[in-house]
């Protein structure tokens, strides 16, 4: 394991902060390492009635382009991941989940941040709309989970925390070979 000597922050937003560690390395090699500190965060796959997947069509302008992505968002400090879950639904796609279960959990980017993920499945969708001030260019597109695993082949779905997810879940109905 790596051992920290001395950290620097060097910068902090509103969503991410980035500090330079300078370690020393098993081998006694002294080094740094850029670390994104960023908030848990929780993705839910909500799945419908008739087993279709909502997905959120959304502008990122990072990549300059529209994702297709499972519902997401950051978990607020002291909140429960759980109880995130249903705001990020109510706020992103209008829907209250009546069941969650967990399915597991994974760093999105471990070699330099560190961001987590809680990932969910969501049933028994109810109609329930939050207003939150970032979600008004967001599209609700309903998806049969039988058309999930072609959309990622084909890199219609290309967010490594939709495809983590939706694999995950995938996994756990058996409809993966």
């Amino acid at each position: 394991m790596e051992k920290q000597i001395s950290t620097r922050q060097v910068y902090d937003g509103n969503a991410i902060s980035l500090r330079v560690d300078t370690v020393t390395k098993p081998n006694g090699k002294t080094t740094t390492r850029d670390v994104v500190e960023h908030a848990d965060c929780v993705v839910a796959v909500p799945v419908d009635e008739t087993n279709n997947v909502l997905l959120v069509r959304q502008f990122r302008y990072p990549v300059d382009s529209y994702l297709l992505e499972l519902p997401a968002g950051g978990v607020e400090p002291g909140e429960d991941p759980l109880d995130c879950v249903s705001r990020e639904l109510q706020e992103e796609i209008g829907y209250i989940p009546g069941a969650v279960e967990p399915l597991g959990g994974f760093y999105s980017i471990p070699g330099y941040g560190t961001e987590y993920l809680y990932s969910y499945v969501a049933r028994d969708l109810k109609p329930s709309r939050l207003v939150a001030e970032d979600t008004d260019e967001i599209e609700v597109v309903k998806i049969p989970l039988k058309d999930i695993t072609g959309l990622i082949e084909s890199g219609k779905i290309c967010d490594a925390k939709s495809i983590a997810a939706l694999l995950m879940h995938m996994a756990r109905e058996k409809l993966l070979a």
